[in-house]
């Protein structure tokens, strides 16, 4: 990917540079007025994004969806791929082509790992990967830095816990990389069957960050100034007994944030399950509502920059 994001595949942020992510970030701020509806825009007026998801969502679909709305462009395409000639046997390549025919972006979520960037080769028109099974969603981990930044004044020198599901969460994968860009202290919490995969782990430390692994979230609690919260993913289990020996290991509720700094953000991608209380929507730590509403800007100002409407 060059500087520019003009017509680039947005398909892992380790294609990103910490310059990219930066720009990227800027122009979501600017965004943020529109994503309100308090400012109207026909930046992407006449344009039409391709929107295919293989799999379940709820923000991810619809802010992709608010974000094309708000920047005066339409979206077509499918949430359950049963409404569509996937359901006959149409492999992925060729609907890729046809939805290249007729849309200037294609944003896809699908079960399988690699299937972005296996997209990206059949289609003429920009890809962006909004989740591949249990590997990469990287307009995810732009908000996420976008909410980290926005809550702590920025990201480098922050310590982020990061617990739950590191294992098969494609989420805190992306998300830990590119922590490690800007140099934040990391501390993954965890079952041991469940850590961070020794490929990503490997990655951070090219970049001279030693994160540190505990499966004790009590341990680590004072030090943090985010924890980011991930529910375990029973779809992602091949073996439903794997599942049940670690399904609630972790529960966030006020009695876990007696020890908390007083100034800790709370985060989570959402949905949540049974590991944040909702009692812990009323402290002033809880920002994953705005996290989740981050994603609209965010996703303009990547629409915008893919489209070329901004540079």
């Amino acid at each position: 990917m060059s500087g520019s994001l003009k017509g680039s595949d947005i398909v892992s942020i380790r294609d990103f540079s910490r310059e990219q992510i930066e720009r990227v970030l800027e122009v979501a701020e600017k965004m943020v007025p529109i994503a309100r509806g308090d400012e109207k825009s026909s930046l992407l007026e006449g344009r039409i994004l391709g929107s295919l998801f293989y799999e379940p969502s709820t923000r991810t679909r619809l802010s992709f969806e608010a974000a094309m709305t708000r920047l005066g462009g339409r979206t077509l395409g499918f949430d359950e791929p049963r409404g569509s000639s996937v359901a006959k046997g149409e492999t992925l390549a060729d609907t890729i082509r046809m939805v290249d025919a007729y849309s200037d972006v294609i944003v896809l979520r699908h079960t399988q790992e690699g299937a972005a960037r296996l997209a990206g080769h059949f289609a003429e028109k920009p890809v962006i990967n909004a989740g591949d099974g249990a590997g990469q969603h990287p307009t995810q981990t732009l908000l996420d830095l976008f909410t980290i930044r926005k809550e702590k004044g920025g990201i480098d020198g922050n310590h982020i816990v990061i617990v739950g599901d590191l294992k098969y969460g494609r989420t805190v994968h992306s998300l830990s990389e590119a922590l490690s860009m800007f140099g934040a202290e990391l501390t993954f919490v965890a079952p041991p069957t469940l850590q961070m995969p020794q490929e990503h782990i490997k990655h951070i430390e090219t970049r001279g960050i030693r994160p540190k692994i505990s499966n004790s979230l009590e341990e680590v609690i004072a030090e943090a100034d985010v924890l980011y919260v991930t529910r375990i993913q029973k779809e992602r289990f091949p073996d439903p007994a794997e599942y049940r020996k670690v399904a609630g290991a972790f529960t966030i509720d006020r009695e876990m944030l007696r020890d908390a700094s007083d100034n800790l953000v709370i985060m989570h991608p959402l949905p949540r399950v049974s590991e944040i209380d909702p009692e812990v929507d009323l402290t002033p730590h809880a920002r994953y509502f705005d996290q989740a509403f981050n994603g609209v800007p965010v996703r303009m100002a990547l629409l915008s920059m893919v489209l070329g409407g901004i540079e």
